[in-house]
């Protein structure tokens, strides 16, 4: 691309658009180096990626075992971790681990002395808002698709070197946006937009700048540069989303629903007996369905128990989650270390990452969560028929004796 194809720009630009597990990919940025010759080679990565490719420490040190356990994100740092499996796995299955096109320009870089950018955004950021700007639906498909492909199930054979051919790029990318559309905004279009945004200061100048990124970041950088007046602000695109708190407004909800449940029990006169059934029930499935999930993520025994205890107290409180508590007793019995977020990251099965102590921590938490509001949401739907009573009348006898002993107090 020369500086009249990208906008008033001094500098010229070459692009070469990658599948990150492609053996052509390397080749062809091999080939575009020793042709290009270029003065700087811009790479699709952030600082942290970059330290990790290179192999050596982040300047930010990965957080503590206490704080993953406090931040409450189980679910979303899950999902980093299947979908970092994923693209390893796609990579084994080719015999090319990723990244490794960003690797090689970065080795010939460093061989020829050419200066090397980074020009993208953080992935902590990208990950956040990501997961942060997803709606309730588009999580939970995330998730299954996740699950499906980690596990393998109805995998199919992938040309990965067709990854790198536009009309396969676009369909991909088109797939993706009715699949997630607030996924693919995240990943795909603001960072289109960062890298575009990167790539300017490098071309103000006369240098030849070679850029390596991936295949579906083709069109939209191309658009950004030759367009720029339409590229959004740096601070819209690593802004925290902020979204109404719907777990803590449900988390209220479920609290008012159930002592509208406990206060119509009580004055509709079917009994103590009936109330203390209705509270039992709210123990033994909340607590039943959270130990469950705490079993099913192969937690510990002890920790199951917890969750079992926690579940009925939890549900009715949305600062607090069932899973936080077993995931501190599976912490104290794993004794997960800092060196597991290296061992996650280069395990090659869901079995080996099953079996990392910190991995197994996070699964707890988020599986004990979603069996606990599961158990929550089972509850309301059944506890009448375990009752044996009729919801009409319980109800309406009993807000009808509500409101008559306000009368009378009033």
């Amino acid at each position: 691309m020369t500086a009249e194809e990208c906008g008033a720009f001094m500098g010229e630009l070459r692009i070469v658009g990658t599948a990150h597990v492609s053996q052509k990919s390397i080749d062809e940025v091999r080939t575009a180096i020793a042709e290009f010759e270029p003065d700087i080679i811009a790479v699709e990565l952030d600082a942290p990626r970059y330290a990790a490719l290179k192999q050596q420490e982040s300047e930010t040190e990965a957080p503590g075992i206490s704080d993953i356990l406090s931040s409450g994100n189980m679910t979303q740092m899950l999902v980093q971790w299947v979908l970092a499996y994923v693209q390893r796995k796609i990579g084994m299955n080719v015999g090319i681990e990723p990244g490794a096109e960003m690797k090689e320009a970065i080795r010939l870089a460093e061989e020829q002395g050419i200066r090397v950018a980074l020009i993208d955004r953080d992935i902590r950021i990208t990950l956040s808002r990501f997961w942060s700007g997803m709606t309730i639906r588009e999580k939970v498909r995330m998730i299954y698709a996740l699950a499906i492909s980690a596990t393998g199930v109805a995998g199919e054979e992938l040309d990965i070197d067709s990854l790198t051919e536009q009309d396969i790029v676009t369909l991909a990318l088109e797939e993706f946006r009715k699949f997630s559309p607030n996924g693919a905004k995240a990943l795909i279009d603001e960072r289109d937009a960062y890298l575009a945004q990167s790539l300017i200061p490098l071309l103000r100048g006369e240098e030849r700048v070679l850029a390596v990124i991936g295949a579906g970041h083709l069109g939209g950088v191309t658009g950004y540069l030759q367009n720029p007046e339409t590229l959004p602000s740096r601070q819209s695109l690593t802004a925290e989303i902020h979204r109404p708190p719907w777990g803590k407004i449900i988390g209220v909800g479920v609290l008012v629903l159930f002592l509208s449940l406990i206060c119509a029990i009580l004055f509709s006169g079917v009994g103590t007996e009936v109330l203390i059934t209705a509270f039992a029930w709210w123990v033994v499935i909340n607590g039943t369905l959270a130990a469950l999930g705490t079993l099913i993520a192969r937690g510990h025994p002890f920790s199951a128990a917890v969750a079992f205890s926690a579940a009925w107290l939890t549900s009715l409180n949305p600062l607090l989650a069932a899973g936080w508590f077993a995931a501190i007793v599976e912490a104290k019995i794993r004794k997960p270390a800092v060196s597991d977020f290296k061992a996650i990251s280069k395990a090659e099965s869901i079995s080996e990452m099953s079996r990392i102590p910190l991995f197994r921590v996070v699964l707890v938490a988020a599986l004990a969560n979603v069996g606990s509001t599961l158990g929550t949401f089972l509850y309301f739907i059944f506890i009448f028929p375990l009752l044996g009573i009729d919801p009409t009348v319980l109800i309406t006898e009993g807000f009808s004796n509500i409101w008559s002993s306000i009368q009378t107090i009033i």
